[in-house]
C-alpha cells in the first residue's frame, strides 16, 4: 500500500469536472478553442426556470461521449485543437445588468488570445454578452442563430433584458453586420403579432423550420454557406430547435423541431465556416428527462468544436 505522505498532488487531487475531460484552464493563452459556462437565466418565465443549471448538466453528460469519431475526426481532435475548459463565469442569476458585463469580460479574454470561446447556457439571453465579446474582436461579425425563436423581439422599456430580445440588442448596438446574419429554423406560436417582420426590419435573414424542410437541408446550407462565407462567424445554437421527443429539457418547447440526426447533418454542413465565438443554450436540467437534452447539447458541442478544428487544421496546410 503506497504511503499518504507520497502521494503526489496528481494523485491525491481530482480536477473539477470538465467538458469531455479536457484541462481545466482558465488562461487560455495557446488554446484553440475553450469552453465558458454561464449559468444565468432570467428567471421571468412563469414555471419553466432551469437553464442556469445548464452548464453543469452538458459537463455531466458529456461523459458519455468519446474522443474520437471515426467517420469524420479519427484522432482525438480535442487535444489537437487545445481546447479547454475554462470553468464558469461567477454570477448571480437573474441579475443581467451585473451579470452580462462578467460574461462579456470572461469571454473577451478568452477570445483576444485567439482562442474560441464556447458558452454554454444558461438561457438564450446569454448570446447578448458572448457577441459583444466577439465583436470587439472580430469586425463585420455575422450571426448564425439556429432556433425555433428569432429572439429579436422589440425591447420592454421597462425589463430591457431577456431571452427574447438580445438579437435586438445586438443589431441596434451594431455588434453584427445584420445583412448576412440568419435566424434558422424558426416555428411555432409568438406572444405578440409581427415579431417576424421587425426581426426583417432589423436587417437579418430569416429561415423558417418549413423552409429549411420543404428546400431540404443541402439546399438551404447552401444559401446560407454562400452569405457567411469567408466572414467572422458567430454561431448560436437553442436546444429548442430540436423537436421536444429528443430535447424535451429545454426554456421554450415548440413541437415540430429537427430530429437529432437532422441537428447533427446541419452541424456537419457548417464546415469550412470561419467560426469565431459560438453556444449552446437552453438547457434546462429540471425539465429534462434522464439527462437526454443534456447529453444532445453535448454532441451538439462536440461537433462545433470539430467544425473549429478542421478550419484552423486546414488553416495550416
Amino acid at each position: 500500500m503506497t504511503s499518504l505522505d507520497t502521494l503526489s498532488s496528481d494523485e491525491l487531487y481530482e480536477a473539477p469536472p470538465t467538458f469531455m475531460g479536457i484541462p481545466f484552464r482558465t488562461d487560455a493563452t495557446g488554446a484553440g478553442a475553450a469552453i465558458l459556462g454561464c449559468p444565468f437565466d432570467c428567471g421571468t418565465h412563469k414555471f419553466r426556470i432551469g437553464a442556469r443549471q445548464g452548464p453543469a448538466a452538458i459537463r455531466a453528460q458529456s461523459g458519455l461521449l468519446r474522443r474520437y469519431q471515426s467517420e469524420i475526426a479519427d484522432c482525438d481532435a480535442l487535444t489537437e485543437l487545445g481546447v479547454i475548459d475554462a470553468g464558469d463565469v461567477l454570477l448571480v442569476p437573474s441579475r443581467a445588468q451585473e451579470a452580462f458585463p462578467l460574461i462579456e469580460e470572461a469571454a473577451y479574454r478568452i477570445a483576444v488570445t485567439g482562442a474560441v470561446p464556447v458558452g454554454f447556457g444558461g438561457d438564450g439571453s446569454v448570446s447578448l454578452p458572448l457577441v459583444r465579446a466577439a465583436a470587439k474582436v472580430h469586425p463585420g461579425l455575422a450571426v448564425l442563430h439556429i432556433d425555433s425563436h428569432t429572439d429579436a423581439y422589440p425591447i420592454d422599456p421597462v425589463h430591457q433584458y431577456d431571452a427574447a430580445s438580445q438579437f435586438t440588442h445586438a443589431a441596434l448596438e451594431q455588434r453584427i453586420l445584420t445583412s448576412a446574419s440568419w435566424h434558422v429554423g424558426l416555428r411555432g406560436s409568438t406572444v405578440r403579432p409581427g415579431v417576424y417582420d421587425h426581426t426583417r426590419e432589423l436587417g437579418y435573414n430569416i429561415m423558417s423550420m418549413t423552409e429549411l424542410q420543404n428546400r431540404g437541408l443541402q439546399d438551404a446550407v447552401k444559401e446560407l454557406r454562400q452569405t457567411l462565407a469567408q466572414r467572422p462567424v458567430y454561431l448560436s445554437w437553442d436546444m429548442d430547435v430540436f423537436d421536444p421527443s429528443c430535447a424535451p429539457g429545454v426554456c421554450t418547447p415548440v413541437w415540430g423541431g429537427l430530429s437529432s440526426r437532422e441537428g447533427i447533418d446541419l452541424l456537419r454542413m457548417l464546415e469550412g465556416l470561419n467560426i469565431v465565438g459560438a453556444d449552446v443554450n437552453t438547457v434546462s436540467p429540471p425539465h429534462d428527462i434522464n439527462g437526454m437534452t443534456a447529453f444532445l447539447a453535448a454532441a451538439v458541442t462536440y461537433e462545433i468544436l470539430l467544425l473549429i478544428w478542421r478550419r484552423q487544421a486546414d488553416a495550416r496546410t
